[in-house]
């Protein structure tokens, strides 16, 4: 396959971070906004920064995270899994890049993409299921204004209909029933499903599911 040069260098992922050491250096108003982010997705989260905001400090005290009043040094990264630099001081964001990058850990340096590994898009959540958009950082206030767009016209039923989608999928496969992808496609796409699920008939809309998957025509591996 011919290499498109144009191509964006990022590669769409999600990360599970869920009980694992982030660190993040940099104890201000941006590195608040990181911290947040990554304790929404259940992260043990490390600060390192001599000085932390007040939401910092309430955030430690509370033990939702844990602190440490310094400047940086490279054993903080030991067992890290992700690193986020919010600093102003351009000397500490290359020192946590490199050593970062020596021990293979992915780093982020905020607004600064040219030395990162990985970028963090805008993003909206309904339960299980996130939309992220990203511009491949060259405008994240294109990304957000595209986000919020987004989220004018996402249903919160969505929500649900992930959770109905993962208890149908794991019945049927425990029966060894096997539906098309196209089946699939044609069910999660039903107005009449999305209508019940609005008016909270989960349970129906589930057994709606269940019946059209089950028809001979979709039950061929």
């Amino acid at each position: 396959m011919k290499r498109d040069e144009r191509a964006s260098p990022y590669y769409p992922i999600s990360l599970n971070i869920q009980g694992r050491k982030c660190l993040v250096v940099g104890g201000g108003q941006v590195a608040l906004r990181k911290v947040k982010t990554l304790l929404e997705h259940n992260a043990n989260v490390e600060v390192v920064s001599p000085i932390l905001c007040p939401e910092l400090n309430q955030l430690a005290t509370d033990g939702a995270i844990r602190t440490i009043k310094r400047d940086y040094k490279p054993e903080d990264l030991h067992h890290a899994f992700i690193s986020i630099v919010a600093t102003d001081n351009v000397k500490t964001n290359e020192r946590v890049v490199s050593e970062a990058r020596r021990r293979g850990i992915l780093v982020n340096v905020v607004d600064d993409p040219k030395n990162s590994d990985f970028i963090v898009p805008s993003y909206l959540k309904r339960g299980d299921v996130t939309v992220a958009v990203s511009t491949s950082a060259r405008s994240p206030a294109l990304a957000r204004k595209i986000r919020s767009e987004l989220e004018k016209n996402f249903k919160v039923e969505y929500e649900h209909l992930a959770v109905i989608a993962d208890e149908v999928r794991s019945e049927l496969k425990q029966q060894g029933i096997t539906a098309s992808s196209d089946a699939w496609q044609e069910v999660l796409s039903s107005n009449s499903l999305m209508e019940l699920l609005k008016q909270g008939k989960n349970r129906e809309a589930k057994e709606i599911m269940l019946t059209r998957l089950k028809t001979p025509e979709q039950n061929k591996p």
